[in-house]
């Protein structure tokens, strides 16, 4: 069952509350997304890191009832230009 952008938002938002989520459906098909997360709480964490912290905040959704999502983490201060505030 496809996700939808709002609830993989409101998932990573509650895991990560400081979080700036950019979610993009790449295939328009609800189970295919790209996702940026901006958040102070990955400052001094490894990418992998970062990443352990946005899949522990979907809850084990990811690769069951969302099958992909591009993952891109950053924080405020390194942050993509278009993303930034």
């Amino acid at each position: 069952m496809p996700m939808e952008a709002s609830e993989i938002e409101a998932l990573i938002r509650q895991g990560i509350p400081d979080a700036r989520v950019i979610i993009e459906d790449l295939k328009g098909d609800g189970d295919h997304y790209s996702a940026l997360v901006i958040s102070e709480a990955f400052r001094g964490k490894s990418r992998v890191a970062q990443h352990q912290m946005v899949f522990a905040a979907m809850q084990g959704k990811m690769g069951g009832q969302l099958h992909a999502m591009a993952l891109q983490t950053a924080t405020p201060d390194n942050a993509p230009d278009f993303a930034k505030e």
